[in-house]
């Protein structure tokens, strides 16, 4: 499986378990790991970051149509990179986590578009 797949897979992995735990964290990392995909795929080097607003900006370098994903929300997942890890979590409200996850599945739709 090549590089790119990996990290699609893994970033559905991601969708499907923010099902049922962490939702909006799981929502995030599998939309950071969807635009790390299509920057491998493109062969655009990726930075290690957990900022989605900067993977989009570097996807937008590549094709202007990235902006479509400020739109949906994406880079409101970024807050939920790191709060899960720590003590003080609280859980996001069920509304709010399944707007994640949809916008999840959004992105996954809209980079699986990409690589055709």
């Amino acid at each position: 499986m090549t590089s790119y797949l990996r990290w699609i897979q893994k970033a559905k992995d991601d969708i499907t378990l923010a099902k049922y735990n962490y939702a909006a964290f799981h929502a995030q990392q599998a939309v950071k790991k969807l635009l790390k995909a299509f920057l491998i795929y493109t062969g655009k080097p990726m930075r290690k970051t957990h900022d989605i607003a900067v993977l989009i900006e570097e996807c937008k370098e590549i094709d202007k149509s990235f902006e479509e994903l400020y739109e949906i929300g994406a880079h409101y997942l970024t807050d939920f990179a790191v709060e899960v890890r720590y003590p003080s979590y609280f859980s996001v409200p069920k509304d709010n986590a399944k707007d994640a996850i949809k916008i999840a599945e959004n992105v996954l739709e809209f980079i699986l578009q990409k690589i055709k």
